[in-house]
């Protein structure tokens, strides 16, 4: 009898390839390890809303979303880390007095400021744009002709500061990372290199102390299950946490070598088997 594991998965550049491309192995991966008898829960960057439901239907048995602000069990959100309504306004106004971009993620609402669908509107022409030259037809996890995300981020409307568990900021300016660390790092922990195809001047920022990790630990305590028994996988700088309190952190083979270095493992690449190699290894399939 094999003992049951359970395994948190990123989504962009473990999942998925950046943008909607996904291997059928890893779709398999996950289903197969599940029907073993293994839980596997989402662990992700993005807001629940933008998990979209052909990556949902997938199946999985919880998420961990906005870097660690929510948690859910099955369907039952059991996780808040939000931040003071004091903490939000003093975020926006910094972005706002700097011209950067940016959006807020709630639990199940995106509050954009207006240059942000813009931005993620050329990315996603350019996207297309190559995929067409290469003569790909990738499975994608977006099925509408307009990606979900530029129908979110074209509804500018007046910011929450309430249920606010992370921002994302979006800037040409090479320095962005650099100033809003300096400027929110007192109160807040701020990363830079989630969202490599918007450059280098994007970053994200929760509360101190909110990150994967760390909900994840507070997730299996809730689950009765020990962090030893734990698998994480995931590419970027917001799963660094996450790879160290899991009993096994696995890093993608796309994964930069700053996040490989604090993994016990390297799988392949996200279109390359990546995740089927990785529970492969770990006998959940």
């Amino acid at each position: 009898m094999i003992s049951p594991r359970i395994a948190f998965v990123d989504v962009d550049g473990t999942l998925i390839e950046t943008g909607s491309e996904i291997a059928d192995s890893t779709i398999d991966a996950v289903r197969t390890a599940r029907s073993n008898g293994h839980l596997v829960y989402l662990s992700t960057g993005r807001a629940s809303v933008e998990i979209y439901p052909a990556i949902r239907d997938i199946g999985f048995d919880g998420t961990i979303s906005s870097g660690g602000g929510f948690a859910e069990i099955g369907d039952e959100l059991v996780i808040e880390r939000t931040m003071p309504e004091d903490a939000v306004a003093r975020m926006i106004g910094f972005y706002e007095e700097s011209g950067y971009d940016f959006y807020l993620q709630s639990f199940d609402e995106l509050y954009p400021s207006p240059g942000v669908r813009d931005r993620f509107a050329e990315d996603h022409a350019a996207d297309t744009e190559r995929k067409a030259g290469t003569g790909a037809d990738p499975a994608s996890v977006t099925d509408a002709d307009d990606h979900p995300a530029l129908t979110a981020f074209a509804d500018v409307r007046p910011y929450s500061y309430t249920g606010i568990a992370k921002s994302v900021f979006l800037a040409g300016d090479l320095r962005a990372y650099d100033r809003v660390s300096e400027a929110l790092s007192g109160e807040f922990h701020v990363i830079t290199g989630t969202i490599p195809h918007m450059g280098r001047g994007s970053g994200e920022v929760t509360l101190n102390g909110v990150n994967k990790g760390s909900t994840v630990l507070r997730l299996l305590d809730r689950l009765g299950l020990d962090a030893a028994s734990a698998i994480g996988i995931g590419d970027s700088s917001n799963d660094i946490e996450m790879l160290q309190v899991c009993g096994v952190g696995i890093a993608m083979g796309n994964a930069t070598d700053a996040v490989k270095a604090h993994a016990d493992e390297v799988t392949t690449t996200v279109l390359d088997n990546g995740v089927w190699n990785a529970f492969r290894r770990q006998g959940l399939i």
